[in-house]
């Protein structure tokens, strides 16, 4: 989905849920969606800094935090990095794909695993309250290059 109609889409969710999406959200959603992969606050800082250079930290964490309470983002946090959400206009299952090599991260939705780690959870009694799913790696672009390379 393009950049501008993500924005519009969580526009209007914030207006159905009477949430408060003021410039500086709307600006960190933008750099968010704009860069496409993970991205660390402080480098969000510093592209938020380019157009409002008052901007502190706290301004970039307490607009992430909305983020993420919102569905819009998810944190990688392994990276201790942020990524925009695609389908953010559902609840769904996460689970991440970490390419330890270029950084990519693909978001995965599979019910399938979700259902399979909230049931062994259960097995143990375990009630989860916080559930973030990362596997690092390497994308199939990094090993097919690393291939080449070796083979050159």
């Amino acid at each position: 989905m393009k950049q501008e109609q993500l924005l519009q889409q969580a526009e209007r969710i914030c207006g159905q849920r009477g949430s408060r999406f003021t410039p500086t959200r709307r600006q960190v959603f933008r750099l968010l969606a704009a860069h496409g992969n993970a991205i660390s606050a402080y480098d969000l800082l510093a592209q938020l800094q380019q157009t409002e250079a008052h901007a502190k930290p706290p301004t970039v964490y307490r607009a992430l935090d909305f983020l993420l309470e919102q569905g819009f983002a998810h944190k990688v946090e392994s990276l201790n990095a942020f990524i925009i959400c695609c389908h953010f206009d559902h609840a769904h299952p996460m689970q991440l794909l970490i390419c330890d090599r270029c950084g990519d991260v693909v978001e995965l939705n599979d019910m399938a695993i979700d259902h399979a780690f909230t049931k062994q959870a259960l097995q143990y009694g375990f009630t989860i309250t916080n559930k973030t799913l990362e596997a690092h790696g390497q994308c199939a672009h990094c090993t097919s290059t690393l291939g080449e390379q070796h083979e050159g």
